[in-house]
C-alpha cells in the first residue's frame, strides 16, 4: 500500500490548477540556476566605479523638480539575537541592545545626508523594515528610528500607504505589535518557515506554534491590513508528509499571503550553512514534491498564485495589483505599487534612484566610518544603459505578469522587437515547443505551462548573463 507521500508523489507530477502546470519531468529537465530578477542588472553587475557623484546625479535628475514623485524606502536593521542556519542575510548576532542605539546614530547621520536629495519632492508610499530581525529593536528604539523618518520625509496616509515590517514571533510581545501599528505600520511578515519541530531544532530556530498564531492574531487585533507568512521548502529532514502538516495550519490560520521560498544551499558562500549537514536535506525530487504539494493545497485553499515563491487571497493587495497590471519586483520580492523609486538606509542596502542601482557597504565598521567622514556610505552600483533599460522592462513584464505587450515596448522604446532580438529568438521559439510560451506579433505570452520555470524565460533576455555567464553564482531555479 502507498503511504500518503508516496500517493501524492503518484498524483502529483503533473496536474493544472489556476492557471499553473505543474509538469515534474519538464521542471527537472529545465530548471538550473538563474537570478531571482529582484533588480535589472543584478546585484552582481554592479561594480566599484559607482560614485556618490553619480548618485547625486540620478537623484537631482528625479526628484530635483517641484512634481512630487514617490518614493519607496527601506531600513536594513541587520542585528538579530541568535543565528539561523538557512540564513542568507547580512546579519550581527548579538544580544546586547547598545549596539542598536550605535547604529541608530548612524542611520540618523545616513537619513541626513540622504534627505536634501529627496525629502522635498517625494512622498513615502512605502516602507519596509527588514533585517535581520527589526524587532530585535527595542520599543524605545523603534519609536525613534520612526520619529526621525516621519519629521524628516511626507509619508502617505494610512489609507493610501504600505508601510510593513518583517517579525521574528519568537522575540515580539503584544504591546510592541500595538506600538508598531501606533507608529503606522499597517503590513507585517512573520517568518515562521517550518512548523515541525525536528527541522526547527535542525536549522537552530525552535519556534512554537502558539508564539506563531499569538502574533498574528495580535496584528489582527490592532488593524494590520495584510499579513504574511514566510515558508522554506528544502530544510533539513522535511518530508511531503510533514510539510502537508505545516501547510495544514498555515492554511488554518488564514494570512493574506504566503511566500514559499526554495532553501539554496550554499555553504561555500553563506558560512551558518556550514552548521546544516547536507546528508540531511531532502532530494531535487522530494523538494518537488513538496512544491508541488503547496501549490495543490494553497490553490484549493483560495489562494491565487502570484508567482515565483508568492501566494495571496484573492481580496489582498498583491493578487488585485496583478490583475491590474501594477505589480512590480523589487529587492524585497512583490510589490503592488508600479516602479518607483527605492531608497534604502543602513549596511548592505540597495536603492534604485533613477536609471541606477547603488549598494550601502556590508560592515557597520565600514559603514560608521564612512558618515563619520560625512560621505555616503556606498561601495558599488551601475547606471543603466538605453540597453539594460528595455531589457528592465521585460523581465518585469514577464516577472509579474506572466506576458510581454510587444507592441507596447516598440512605442515605449522606439525599437523593432524582431529586429532588436533576433539572438533571442532560437531559444524562446524552443521554449515554445517546450510548451512554455506563445509567441505571436502581439504578445510573448508565458503558459500555464512556464509560470514555474519564468526565471529560465527571464534569463533568455539577460545580456549580463549571456556575457558572464561563468562568473555568476546563483540559487536552483526551483
Amino acid at each position: 500500500m502507498n503511504s500518503p507521500a508516496a500517493a501524492h508523489t503518484l498524483s502529483s507530477s503533473r496536474f493544472d490548477v489556476q492557471g499553473v502546470s505543474f509538469d515534474k519531468e519538464l521542471i527537472e529537465r529545465l530548471a538550473g540556476n538563474g537570478p531571482r530578477y529582484t533588480s535589472y542588472p543584478t546585484a552582481d553587475r554592479f561594480h566599484d566605479r559607482f560614485f556618490e557623484s553619480n548618485f547625486r546625479e540620478q537623484a537631482i535628475r528625479h526628484f530635483g523638480t517641484n512634481v512630487k514623485r514617490p518614493l519607496s524606502l527601506y531600513v536594513h536593521i541587520p542585528f538579530c539575537n541568535t543565528i539561523c542556519y538557512y540564513c542568507a542575510c547580512n546579519k550581527i548576532i548579538t544580544k546586547d541592545k547598545s549596539k542598536a542605539d550605535i547604529y541608530l546614530d548612524y542611520l540618523e547621520k545616513e537619513i541626513d545626508l540622504q534627505a536634501p536629495l529627496f525629502a522635498s519632492h517625494a512622498r513615502i508610499e512605502q516602507l519596509h523594515f527588514g533585517g535581520g530581525t527589526p524587532t530585535f529593536l527595542s520599543d524605545e528604539q523603534l519609536a525613534r528610528l520612526i520619529g526621525k523618518l516621519r519629521q524628516t520625509f511626507e509619508f502617505a496616509p494610512d489609507d493610501e500607504g504600505e508601510f510593513s515590517i518583517e517579525i521574528d514571533p519568537r522575540k515580539v510581545q503584544e504591546h510592541t505589535i500595538a506600538l508598531l501599528r501606533a507608529l503606522g505600520f499597517n503590513r507585517m511578515s512573520l517568518g515562521v518557515q517550518d512548523f515541525d519541530p525536528v527541522v526547527q531544532k535542525a536549522v537552530n530556530r525552535v519556534q512554537s506554534e502558539e508564539e506563531t498564531l499569538g502574533t498574528l492574531a495580535a496584528a489582527r487585533k490592532y488593524g494590520f491590513k495584510s499579513i504574511s507568512i514566510d515558508l522554506i521548502y528544502g530544510l533539513p529532514h522535511q518530508t511531503v508528509a510533514g510539510f502537508s502538516v505545516t501547510l495544514d495550519k498555515v492554511i488554518a490560520a488564514r494570512p493574506d499571503r504566503l511566500s514559499i521560498y526554495n532553501y539554496a544551499h550554499l555553504p561555500h558562500l553563506f558560512k551558518p550553512q556550514r552548521r546544516i549537514n547536507d546528508d540531511d536535506l531532502p532530494s531535487p525530487d522530494t523538494k518537488l514534491d513538496i512544491l508541488s504539494l503547496a501549490i495543490q493545497k494553497l490553490t484549493d485553499a483560495g489562494y491565487v498564485y502570484i508567482g515565483m515563491d508568492h501566494f495571496a487571497l484573492p481580496d489582498d493587495e498583491l493578487a488585485i495589483a496583478q490583475r491590474a497590471g501594477t505589480l512590480h519586483r523589487n529587492f524585497q520580492g512583490y510589490s503592488t505599487h508600479d516602479d518607483i523609486d527605492l531608497l534604502s538606509l543602513g549596511v548592505s542596502a540597495i536603492s534604485k534612484v533613477g536609471t541606477s542601482y547603488s549598494q550601502n557597504v556590508r560592515t557597520t565598521e565600514a559603514y560608521y566610518a564612512a558618515l563619520d567622514e560625512g560621505v555616503m556610505p556606498l561601495f558599488r552600483g551601475i547606471e543603466l544603459t538605453p540597453d539594460d533599460e528595455i531589457r528592465r522592462h521585460i523581465i518585469q513584464q514577464l516577472m509579474c505578469e506572466f506576458q510581454l505587450n510587444i507592441p507596447a515596448l516598440e512605442k515605449t522604446f522606439g525599437i523593432h522587437y524582431r529586429d532588436y532580438f533576433v539572438a533571442e529568438q532560437p531559444q524562446l521559439l524552443a521554449y515554445q515547443q517546450d510548451g512554455l510560451l506563445n509567441i505571436s506579433d502581439e504578445l510573448v505570452q508565458i503558459l500555464p505551462k512556464g509560470r514555474l520555470l519564468v526565471r529560465n524565460i527571464a534569463m533568455v533576455f539577460d545580456q549580463h548573463l549571456r556575457e558572464k555567464q561563468a562568473e555568476a553564482r546563483y540559487s536552483k531555479v526551483i
